[in-house]
């Protein structure tokens, strides 16, 4: 098979998502850079590919879509060797599903609320305060009782999709210090058990994590 082109940039977290699960299912693919701050997302070419002009996109032959956990979930039905990442089984996939929604209007909500608005300081977000803190916590405290057993976070024993969205975006918490999750013993065990599985993790989300991290504490000085 020609390899699949993946479109966006390591900084961000949905990037990533995709990344990981290429890397996880083996498949060869082209990363190809669309800088957002230099306005390559909004050029006639990637609007063909994706007129949501978001990333990530990815192209497969013919069929191209955005979407971070809906491109994952596509590589996965179309090429994994077996379920094992998205299993079939409805209460199982149920679960993937729920953690995958939960990452995507939860998690990385509440840490985007902390820190977007020291990064992007007119984005007319208000400044994190004591209740955003607050809301990471708890958010952090479910996270970690997904995990909190030993399993992974959709109670299954292997690593599921839900895992690496997740990872994308533990992994860029941790980068950035913003948050102290000490007392989340359970989540910081599962994500170095996950980073052990992930082939090639630093090329697909170590170093974009730390990129982010590093950009967000030059907002600090």
């Amino acid at each position: 098979m020609a390899p699949i082109d993946i479109y966006g940039m390591q900084l961000s977290a949905p990037v990533r998502i995709v990344e990981m699960t290429a890397e996880c299912l083996g498949l060869e693919y082209n990363f190809k850079e669309i800088d957002l701050m230099k306005g390559e997302h909004m050029t006639p070419e990637y609007l063909k590919i994706n007129p949501m002009h978001n990333i990530p996109a990815i192209v497969d032959g013919e069929f191209a879509m955005n979407e971070s956990r809906a491109a994952a979930a596509y590589l996965v039905n179309k090429y994994g060797k077996d379920d094992s990442l998205y299993p079939k089984d409805p209460e199982t996939r149920c679960r993937v599903d729920q953690r995958l929604y939960f990452d995507m209007g939860v998690f990385y909500k509440a840490f985007g609320d902390i820190v977007y608005p020291v990064m992007m300081p007119d984005n007319g977000m208000p400044a994190p305060g004591e209740k955003q803190h607050a809301r990471m916590k708890e958010v952090l405290g479910w996270l970690n009782s997904y995990v909190s057993d030993g399993k992974f976070a959709a109670g299954t024993e292997q690593m599921t999709l839900a895992d690496i969205s997740l990872v994308s975006t533990y992994s860029t918490i941790k980068a950035t210090g913003a948050v102290d999750l000490s007392e989340y013993s359970g989540a910081d065990a599962w994500f170095t058990k996950c980073i052990g599985l992930i082939p090639n993790y630093e090329k697909a989300n170590g170093e974009g994590a730390t990129a982010f991290g590093g950009w967000y504490k030059s907002k600090l000085a």
